[in-house]
Formats: structure tokens, C-alpha cells, sequence
């Protein structure tokens, strides 16, 4: 293989050069690798190589290039002893790698005329790349993002997870309907990951607990007759960009301790002989198994205890490497718990530092409430994680006595606090009283952190006031905002690279890493040549997401109409809903002949249903159907389109944002915590209709009033109205007699061949006096703020001006000044 032509210099942690490393940063050293990559690793002939292979090869030659300066990143970790921040996250939806790999190495240019000049075209070969099935949804885009902006950040950081061989579900849909297969991401392997020999970790499940009294007279427990499972990580490279530094994402993968039982397999029970890898292996097999019953939660529990455990080990090797006492741990170890899935941490923590090190209660309690920080994701009960006393019991019996005694100690100080309050006891127990008996592991997360957060201006406070208002009394100071972000690499530079360029060409590329500088497209608002070009690229984008819509659903759109969009998981507080009854009532307006002049609109849905939340499934049913009667109507035309795209994932986020004008953020004002897809359409030149919901609020705020539609209740206006509704469903339909048509087509069949029964569920819901979602009651409001939008996107020049302005005032919204925020005022880390 040719020698690389750029030698980039290393040094060691004792500042001495170390064997300088050579990188390919010319299109002849990226063609000679791919070559070699396509013989040594693949064995095929280059000349008779597919697309296929060809990514590989690439993906290989990328990778080589992090895994050396990875290597320099740890030793330069190791030789400043720096603090290191461990983010526990059950999801990271990292889309796909190749794309953000070249772009943050900055040789995209480059690697794209190498795969030219071999005959192959780079966008065909980046489609080539599965995406990777670790996560479902905003949590686990966060969660990507954060690892990129921690690398460019140069943040001591490691990102810790399972690498599940299946992803949520493969979403078709048959008939309209949403059917569930596998997601089989790992079929063909991925060619971005180490698999690693070592360390392999011994995790431990059931079995029983032996106490005895040491010999200072404490209490100590053993933890024995166990079934174990063993952990073995995979490392994924994530790199800054163009900054030398990587940093990777830990995830472990389950094996059985015992490949085979030989007894059982010379007896000729060849089923029973394999049992035990079959059950220990399905614990990384899929991401968040069904919990509608006792096993599938048990799963989940398993799970999220099995990742944590070979975490906390890894944590332990690396830092007993430098340190025999655990005095500084908490100088030395961080960890963010992302959402309460990892909160189970906390007594696994304490159950290391009491029965393996030997640490006294109160100093064990120091280390651990120092060293975890919490983040909060949602304001939805159902979501606050609760798993059944027994359970936990059974899976997990020595950290069920360690949760006991953190709330008994716990509830000790609360009852000295507040003495002869036993409601106060009970609401800030973690233990829910009842039949069964529930262990609340978001109170366990709020007590054993030093740290509480959540992820939006607006959630931050209704966490403080409406979910944990005892909590936030008692921990005065523990609980703290810090609004969510994106990463500016992906969202903007990757995924649009005409506006990219454009934005790059007007005020320079420094705001790829302070996108604060943005600003600067403030004074392009009134540049004519700026503006006709910015008005191009978002044509392009469309004709490329009209080309797609075409190929996936056979529906033709005009790429010159509005594209209303609304992709995000299907749930009722969401609202797909909402915008399918505006649908309803655009199509009737346009049937009925009262629609001239109205903008022609092109509706967008993309997203996935939980495989048993029927009732989510059946609003994409609605969907689908509103859209196979509109799309088939000859009186509709190209003035409606309705498509519902399927499978929704990273890379077709990437498609759509581009090309979208409305983005649909419109949940119930006081149940979403924060979003993100708000921000990533916003970044590419969307402008917004939306609630007062989530961040929503600071989105508008940045952006300016009149260049966001709003609409709807206030979150204490829906809190009110909720419990004082101002109208019933009747009243709302005889003062509008447009809504009760919309509401008659959906009960009498109008979209479901006449069937009346299969979208009765969905009618008799939006007639019942106490919708929590207050679908009827906001419909009014939504439906006179889209015609405000129909008429606003009709003046080309100045829906520009405002596209522009969003675009311009979107600096705050960087995972770069999220992941600040956490470095200096949770994790305790200056940042360069």
C-alpha cells in the first residue's frame, strides 16, 4: 500500500514524538486505499467491485484514519489525567457514519473525486451505509449529537450504550396500515466499529444475597448463586471536527458465560445444550422489547442493568489504573444518566463501593450523589419509569436492599424536615405504595444526584413546579435548565451543502463551530441576488425530496406547492391528529369550490407507532386513508397532497429538512420537553407553526414573533382547560360547522370506503368533554393560523426574508453551547 502523503505529527503524553502517522488527504493515496481495502479486507477483484464494496472500502479507509487519532486522543487523556464524563444513554441514533465521518475529517471533497474517478458516484455509495438501529427518537438524536459536539469540544468523554443487533422495527405499511419487521441492521456487519476481545465483564443476574458483620461491626453483603452473562464492547469512532480529535461510543453486546453445555449435548438434548447463550445473548438483541407483559419487562429491566454494569466495570479498570483509593474518584469520573434508564446505576454504584471496596455507607453515598448528574426528558407520567418491588426483587436482589436503604435514610431526613407530614413521606418516597409496589426510578435518579435537569427553558420549570415541586423544595439549587440542541456539522453543513456553501460564500465558514456567527445573514435579508439563490437551493432540495416521495410511495407532488411537514414518533400528545383534520377541512373547502386562490400544499408524515399503542397506529391509518382519497380526487389536483412516508430514520430526516417551508411542532402546549426536530428544520430554512410547548418557546424568542405562526393554549391555559373545559366537542361543532363536517366525514366512512366502525375510536375520542390533547378546543386557533400561512407563503419574498432570519437566529440552538452548559456547570470541566 502507497505511503499517505500527509504525515500528521503525534505526540505522546510526555510531549515526545512518537512514531508520526501517515493519512491519506490526496485523491490518488484515497483511491489506493480504497484498492487495498477492496483486496485485503474484502477479498475482491477492484475491477469487478460494486457500490457496496466500494463503501466498505471507503468506510475502512475513514476509519483508519480515526482509530490513530483516537489512539493520541486516550494517551493524551491518560497523560493529563484529565476528568472523564461517561454518558449513559439506553439509545444513540447515530443515522449513518460514513457522510459525517468525511465531512468532520474535512476530506469529503477529496474522497468524493477519488469514488469519481473509480467510476462511481459518491451519493450512491453513502446509500450504500445502513443506518444504525440504536435508538427510536429524540432521546437518542441527542444523544448523537452530543457525542459530536463533545469531540469537537475536545471533552474527556465516552458514551456508553448496547449494541443491539435489531433496531426498534422495519415500519411498512400494507393496505395504510403500519406492520412491524425486523430492522436487521447488523446483516451485512458495519464496517465503523472494533469489535474488542478485551475487556470482557461478568454481569450478574438473580441469585440471592449473604450478609455478614465484619469485623468493625458493619454490615456487609455478598451477592451469590448468580446467573451471569457476560459483556463485550464494540467501539464506534466519533470525531471532532477537523481538530485531531476522537473520542467513541463504549456499547456492549450479550454472550452466555457457557457456549454449550457438553452434559446436555451428549445426553442429545441439543436444544437445552444451547439454551443458556440463546437466553443470555437476547439481552442486546433487541432495542426496548415489548413490556405489555411480565417478560418483556423483565427484559428491559436486564437491559438497562446489563449496560450499566459492564459500564461501572469499565469505569473501575480505568481508573484503578492511577489510583488505589477512591478519594478522588469524583475529580476523575463523571456520569450523565440520560433519562431514567440508566438511573439503576445508582445503587449498582454503591453496591461496588459497600461490597467490593469495602467503603462505609456515608462516604460510599458522597462519592455517588457527586458523581451522577440526571437528565429529564419528558413531562409524561407513563414515561416516568416504575418497575414492580418484586421484580427487581428477583432480577436484581442486592440492589433492592440498597434502594431500600437509600429511601429509608432518605425519608429520615425528609421526616426530620418536615415532621408528622406523612403525605410528604409518601410523595417523595421511592417506593409506590400499592398493589404492586412500584420502585420510582426517576425519584431514585433526583435523590442520588448532585445534579437534576432538564431540557428546555419552559420543561425545566414545569419539572421544578408540577412533577417534582417536593423534590425541588428539598434539593434547593439541585435542579437546572439546559436547553437542548443539534449539531450544526450534521444538520446544516452534511445534509444541505448548496446552503452550506451559500451561508459559507456570504459570512465565512467560522460557523460551523460557533454558529452564534450566523448573525451575520442578518444583512443578506435585503440582497436580491442572495435571496433569488437561496430561493434555488430549496427548489433543488424539494425536487430531490419530490423525486424520493415518488420512489418510495408512488405519489407525485409538485415540488413548486408548500411542503407542510410533520415527521416525528406517531403519539397523541404529538398531534399527527390535529394536522390530519386540517387536512380534512383544506380538502373539504377545495371539494366544496371555496378554495381559490388558496397556496397549494404538499403534507408531509413521516414516523413510527409504538407496536402496541393501537391507537397511534390507527391515527397513521387515518393518515393514509385521508391521503389515498385525496390524492385520487380529480377535483383536488396539485392543490392537496397527502403522503405518509415510511420507515422514518436519520438519513430520511436528512432529505426531507432540506426541503421543508412548514414544519408542524404542534403537541399539546405543557407535554413536550423539549423537541429537536424544531430546530434542525428551522437551521435549514423552515419556518414554523407551533405551540407554546417545549422549545418551542425559546425558538420563537431567537427568531422573532412575527417570523413563527403560533397557535393554541398556553401550557396553564391547557393545564385549566383540562380540568374547566370552556367548550364541549358540541358546542365547538355548532359554532363551526366546518369542524362538525370534518368530524361527520371521519364517523360516516368518508375515508374508510364506508366502513363507519373503523375510525369510530378516533371520533368518539375527539368527542369526549375530557380529551387530554384538547384537539377540539386548539382546532380553531390552528386552522385560522394556517390560513395565515397559506396567504404568507404566497409573497415569495417575504417568506424568504423570514426563511433567512430563522436560518440567522438559530445560534443558540448548537449542541456545541448545550454540551458548554453541562461541561462547566454539571461535569466540572473547563472547556478550551
Amino acid at each position: 500500500m502507497k505511503v499517505l502523503e500527509k504525515v500528521v505529527s503525534q505526540t505522546n503524553g510526555n510531549g515526545t514524538a512518537w512514531p508520526a502517522v501517515a493519512f491519506p488527504s490526496t485523491v490518488q493515496a484515497i483511491k489506493e486505499n480504497i484498492i487495498h481495502h477492496l483486496m485485503s479486507f474484502q477479498g475482491r477483484d477492484p475491477e469487478r467491485s460494486g457500490a457496496r464494496d466500494v463503501y466498505k472500502a471507503l468506510a475502512y479507509t475513514m476509519r483508519d484514519i480515526l482509530v490513530q487519532k483516537w489512539i493520541s486522543t486516550q494517551k493524551n487523556y491518560y497523560a493529563k489525567e484529565k476528568k472523564r464524563v461517561y454518558y449513559l444513554s439506553l439509545e444513540f441514533l447515530i443515522g449513518r457514519s460514513l457522510g459525517n465521518s468525511m465531512t468532520n475529517l474535512g476530506i469529503l471533497e477529496d474522497a468524493r473525486q477519488a469514488v469519481e474517478e473509480l467510476g462511481f458516484d459518491m451519493a450512491e455509495i453513502r446509500d450504500q451505509e445502513e443506518d444504525a438501529a440504536l435508538g427510536n427518537g429524540g432521546l437518542g438524536r441527542l444523544a448523537a449529537c452530543f457525542m459530536d459536539s463533545i469531540a469537537t469540544l475536545k471533552i474527556p468523554a465516552y458514551g456508553y450504550g448496547i449494541r443491539y443487533e435489531y433496531g426498534l422495527f422495519f415500519q411498512e405499511l400494507v393496505d395504510g396500515y403500519q406492520v412491524e419487521g425486523p430492522d436487521n441492521w447488523l446483516q451485512n456487519g458495519t464496517p465503523w466499529e472494533f469489535e474488542r476481545t478485551m475487556p470482557v465483564f461478568r454481569v450478574q443476574f438473580f441469585g440471592n444475597v449473604s450478609s455478614y458483620v465484619d469485623e468493625n461491626g458493619h454490615y456487609r453483603a455478598k451477592w451469590v448463586n448468580t446467573r451471569d452473562v457476560m459483556a463485550r464492547a464494540s467501539d464506534i469512532m466519533v470525531p471532532g471536527f477537523m481538530n485531531d480529535h476522537v473520542i467513541n461510543m463504549r456499547l456492549w453486546s450479550a454472550h452466555s458465560s457457557r457456549e454449550l453445555d457438553l452434559a446436555d449435548f451428549s445426553r442429545g438434548d441439543y436444544i437445552k445444550a444451547v439454551e443458556s447463550k440463546v437466553s443470555s445473548e437476547t439481552i442486546s438483541k433487541v432495542l426496548y422489547p415489548p413490556d405489555h407483559n411480565y417478560a418483556g419487562q423483565e427484559l428491559r429491566l436486564k437491559q438497562q442493568y446489563f449496560f450499566v454494569a459492564a459500564t461501572f466495570q469499565d469505569i473501575m479498570r480505568r481508573f484503578k489504573k492511577k489510583h488505589k483509593a477512591f478519594d478522588k474518584f469524583t475529580e476523575r469520573v463523571a456520569v450523565q444518566l440520560n433519562d431514567t434508564h440508566p438511573a439503576i446505576a445508582i445503587p449498582e454504584l454503591m453496591r461496588i463501593l459497600l461490597d467490593l471496596e469495602g467503603l462505609e455507607w456515608a462516604k460510599a453515598w458522597h462519592i455517588c450523589v457527586n458523581t451522577f448528574a440526571f437528565t429529564n426528558h419528558t413531562l409524561m407520567p407513563e414515561a416516568l419509569e416504575r418497575w414492580p418491588v418484586d421484580m427487581i426483587g428477583r432480577v436484581l436482589p442486592r440492589h433492592l436492599e440498597i434502594i431500600f436503604e437509600i429511601n429509608r435514610r432518605f425519608l429520615n431526613e425528609v421526616a426530620q424536615r418536615y415532621p408528622g407530614n406523612d403525605r410528604r413521606l409518601r410523595d417523595l418516597s421511592i417506593i409506590e405504595e400499592g398493589s404492586p409496589k412500584m420502585v420510582r426510578m426517576a425519584h431514585l435518579a433526583v435523590i442520588g444526584s448532585h445534579s437534576v435537569n432538564g431540557v428546555a427553558e419552559l420543561h425545566s420549570q414545569l419539572l421544578k413546579d408540577k412533577i417534582f415541586p417536593g423534590f425541588n423544595e428539598f434539593f434547593p439549587g439541585r435542579f437546572n435548565s439546559k436547553t437542548n440542541g443539534i449539531t450544526p456539522r450534521r444538520w446544516l453543513l452534511d445534509i444541505n451543502p448548496e446552503l452550506s456553501a451559500l451561508i459559507s460564500e456570504r459570512i465565512g465558514a467560522g460557523w460551523i463551530t460557533d454558529l452564534d456567527q450566523l448573525r451575520g445573514l442578518e444583512g443578506a435579508v435585503d440582497d436580491p441576488e442572495f435571496c433569488r439563490r437561496w430561493q434555488e437551493i430549496k427548489m433543488r432540495n424539494k425536487e430531490h425530496l419530490a423525486a424520493y416521495i415518488l420512489r418510495t410511495t408512488d405519489v407525485a407532488v409538485n415540488p413548486a406547492s408548500m411542503f407542510d411537514i410533520q415527521v416525528k414518533r406517531i403519539h397523541e400528545y404529538k398531534r399527527q391528529l390535529l394536522n390530519a383534520l386540517h387536512l380534512i377541512h383544506l380538502y373539504h373547502r377545495i371539494v366544496h369550490g371555496q378554495a381559490e386562490g388558496v397556496t397549494p400544499r404538499t403534507a408531509v408524515f413521516a414516523g413510527k407507532a409504538a407496536p402496541s399503542y393501537w391507537r397511534a397506529k390507527l391515527i397513521i391509518k387515518l393518515i393514509t386513508s385521508i391521503g389515498e382519497v385525496v390524492n385520487n380526487d380529480p377535483r383536488v389536483r396539485d392543490r392537496l397532497k397527502v403522503v405518509f412516508l415510511p420507515n422514518y430514520n436519520v438519513s430520511q430526516a436528512e432529505i426531507v429538512m432540506p426541503a421543508a417551508d412548514l414544519s408542524e411542532q404542534i403537541s399539546t402546549a405543557g407535554t413536550e420537553a423539549s423537541g429537536t426536530g424544531n430546530m434542525k428544520f428551522s437551521l435549514n430554512g423552515a419556518l414554523t407553526i407551533g405551540t407554546l410547548d417545549g422549545a418551542n418557546v425559546e425558538i420563537r424568542e431567537e427568531v422573532g414573533e412575527e417570523n413563527f405562526f403560533i397557535f393554541g393554549f398556553t401550557a396553564e391555559e391547557a393545564e385549566f382547560e383540562r380540568k374547566n373545559p370552556s367548550r364541549t366537542p358540541e358546542q365547538i361543532c355548532r359554532e363551526n360547522p366546518e369542524i362538525g363536517e370534518v368530524l361527520e366525514s371521519i364517523a360516516d366512512g368518508s375515508f374508510a370506503g364506508g366502513d363507519q366502525e373503523l375510525f369510530r375510536p378516533i371520533y368518539d375520542s375527539l368527542m369526549n368533554r375530557h380529551d387530554p390533547y384538547l384537539l377540539l378546543l386548539d382546532l380553531d386557533s390552528y386552522l385560522n393560523c394556517q390560513k395565515l400561512v397559506g396567504e404568507a407563503f404566497q409573497d415569495t419574498a417575504t417568506w424568504t426574508r423570514k426563511a433567512i432570519l430563522n436560518v440567522a437566529r438559530m445560534g443558540k440552538f448548537s449542541t456545541d453551547r448545550t454540551i458548554r452548559q453541562y461541561a462547566e456547570e454539571i461535569w466540572g470541566i473547563p472547556v478550551e
